[in-house]
């Protein structure tokens, strides 16, 4: 069943965000949640390196859920935890993370991605040129 509201989803985010370092390496200071088509929930955390080799937090959520032979996610969530008191943001997924979404399968275009409480959009609304162009005359 996908029918769990934004605030279930923050949660589940929230409730694996949990920055700290490594030497130099900053894990987990932004965390992810998804429920798939089928209703089951997958959560990951982000992992910065210094050599750019790190990934955002949808990654992990979704290698996860690739994991588990699912590929249709019908809601996603990003959450950061700010310097303003600590009180949680949510963050909309970067450039990279949209096009991972989208190539992982191509309905996940219509995947709902949180933006807010009460906010919400379509990745193809998010990510509008998704189109090969036709070749130049």
């Amino acid at each position: 069943m996908t029918s769990r509201s934004n605030d279930d989803l923050i949660e589940a985010a929230v409730a694996v965000l949990n920055p700290h370092l490594v030497g130099d390496r900053l894990f987990g200071d932004v965390a992810s949640a998804l429920i798939t088509d089928a209703g089951n929930v997958y959560v990951g955390v982000c992992i910065d390196t210094t050599s750019g080799t790190g990934f955002c937090a949808e990654h992990a959520a979704i290698a996860a859920m690739v994991t588990a032979r699912e590929y249709k996610i019908a809601k996603i969530v990003a959450v950061w935890r700010g310097e303003d008191e600590g009180k949680v943001h949510v963050v909309p997924p970067c450039g990279r993370c949209r096009e991972f979404i989208h190539q992982i399968d191509p309905a996940n275009l219509d995947a709902e991605v949180i933006l807010g409480r009460n906010r919400t959009s379509s990745l193809r609304e998010l990510l509008p040129a998704t189109e090969w162009s036709a070749p130049l005359d």
